[in-house]
C-alpha cells in the first residue's frame, strides 16, 4: 500500500476537503458532535478570526491513493511565548484514521513547521489555543462531548505515543447533578458567606455586551494569570469572542459579582448546544434554523465554562456565591445536569472546590509535546 502524501492547504477546494474530512473520521461514532461548517470557516479564516493578529497558522491534508487520510495544524503563538519566554509551537484540529505511519508524517509536518519558525517543541493539540477545544480525550469515550469541549476515537492516545509525544499536563471534567448530596451543607454556606459579604450579584446585560466583556476580560486576565497555558485575553479576541457568544449566551447563566464598584468576580455557563448540533449534521441552513429552535428548547444540560475571581478576593467564598446563583439559575431554567471544565489537574485548590460542591470528574483530557531537534 503506497504511504500517504502531505500536502499544504492553499485552495478554497482544499480548505473544504480539510473542514469536511472529520466526517469520514466519525461516521459510525454515536458520540461525535457534527462542528458547524460555516463556524469553521470563520474560525480558519485570517481575515476575520483576531486570533491570527497574534498568531500563524499552516493546514495540511494526508493523501494516500488520491484519498484524504488525515489533516493537521501548525500553528504559532506569538502572544504565547512572549507570555511563557517560552519557543513552543503547536498542533490542532487532528484528524486520522488508525494508521501510524500517516500520523508520523501529519506529525513530523507540524514540527518542521514549527521548527522553521524557530520553535524548540512541538505541544497540542490546540484548536487553535488553549481558549478553544484543547487536549485528546483521554477518559470518558460513552458520552459525547459537551459545548466547546473536545472529542476523538481512543486510538489518537496510541498514536500520539508511538509519534514520540509525551504528557504534559492532563485536564479534568466534573460532572454535577441537581440534587447532589454536598446542597444542603453548600447552601448553608452560602447564607453565611452572603451575611458577611460586601459582594453583590447580578446578571450579564446582553443589551451591553462590550462593555460587559471588558469587565469579565479583565477579572479572567487577573484571576488566571498564574495558570499553565494562559495567555491574556486581547481586547480583540475579547470582542470577537462576545459577538458570537451573544447569539448562544443565557444572560441567566453569566454572573458578575461586583464590590466597591468594580466587578471582582464572574462565572460563565453556556446551555450545551451540542445537544442541538448533534441533530444538524453540520448545517444551520436552510433547514437546520428551524432545527436549531426547535431542540434549543429542549436542551438538558450546561456547561460552567469558567470562573474568576481577583486576587483579592480569592479565598472570601464568593467563589460558592457565583455558583450557587449559578446553579440556582440553571436548575429554575430546567437543566438536569452540568459540566465544570475543564480544570488542570494540578490545580488543587480549584479541583477540592468542584468536589465540595459535588462534581466528581467523569472526563479526561491530555495535551502532549515533544521537543524539536
Amino acid at each position: 500500500m503506497n504511504e500517504a502524501v502531505i500536502e499544504k492547504v492553499k485552495t478554497k477546494k482544499d480548505l473544504k476537503n480539510f473542514i469536511q474530512f472529520p466526517w469520514k473520521v466519525y461516521k459510525n461514532d454515536p458520540h461525535w458532535v457534527p462542528p458547524l461548517i460555516m463556524e469553521m470557516k470563520e474560525k480558519l479564516d485570517k481575515e476575520k478570526n483576531p486570533f491570527f493578529i497574534h498568531a500563524e497558522m499552516g493546514l495540511y491534508l494526508a493523501y494516500k491513493n488520491n484519498q484524504i487520510v488525515g489533516r493537521i495544524a501548525a500553528i504559532l503563538d506569538k502572544d504565547h511565548n512572549t507570555y511563557h519566554h517560552e519557543k513552543t509551537g503547536f498542533f490542532g484540529l487532528y484528524e486520522s484514521f488508525n494508521d501510524l505511519k500517516t500520523a508520523r508524517k501529519l506529525m513530523d509536518t507540524a514540527a518542521q513547521w514549527v521548527k522553521e519558525k524557530g520553535m524548540k517543541s512541538l505541544r497540542g493539540p490546540m484548536n487553535l489555543s488553549m481558549n478553544d477545544e484543547c487536549g485528546f480525550l483521554l477518559e470518558g469515550f460513552d458520552s459525547s462531548p459537551v459545548v466547546m469541549m473536545p472529542y476523538n476515537p481512543p486510538y489518537y492516545l496510541d498514536l500520539m505515543k508511538k509519534c514520540g509525544l509525551s504528557k504534559i499536563k492532563d485536564l479534568y471534567a466534573f460532572y454535577m447533578t441537581r440534587d447532589h448530596k454536598t446542597q444542603k451543607r453548600v447552601h448553608a454556606l452560602v447564607k453565611k458567606i452572603r451575611r458577611k459579604s460586601p459582594v453583590s450579584l447580578r446578571r450579564v446585560d446582553l443589551k451591553n455586551i462590550r462593555e460587559e466583556a471588558r469587565k469579565i476580560q479583565y477579572v479572567y486576565n487577573q484571576a488566571w494569570k498564574d495558570n499553565w497555558g494562559f495567555v491574556p485575553w486581547r481586547d480583540e479576541d475579547m470582542d470577537h469572542m462576545a459577538k458570537n457568544l451573544k447569539k448562544l449566551a443565557d444572560p441567566d447563566l453569566v454572573i458578575l459579582a461586583e464590590a466597591k464598584g468594580k466587578t471582582v468576580g464572574f462565572a460563565f455557563g453556556l446551555p450545551n448546544y451540542n445537544e442541538v448540533l448533534q441533530k444538524l449534521n453540520g448545517r444551520l441552513f436552510p433547514l437546520g434554523i428551524f432545527k436549531f429552535l426547535w431542540y434549543r428548547r429542549k436542551i438538558k444540560g450546561m456547561r460552567a465554562v469558567v470562573f474568576g475571581v481577583i486576587d483579592e478576593y480569592q479565598n472570601t467564598g464568593v467563589s460558592y456565591l457565583l455558583y450557587s446563583e449559578l446553579e440556582k439559575n440553571g436548575i429554575a431554567k430546567g437543566y438536569q445536569w452540568g459540566e465544570t471544565s475543564w480544570q488542570l489537574e494540578d490545580n488543587e485548590a480549584i479541583n477540592r472546590f468542584t468536589e465540595s460542591l459535588g462534581g466528581r470528574i467523569y472526563k479526561k483530557y491530555r495535551i502532549y509535546e515533544k521537543p524539536i531537534t
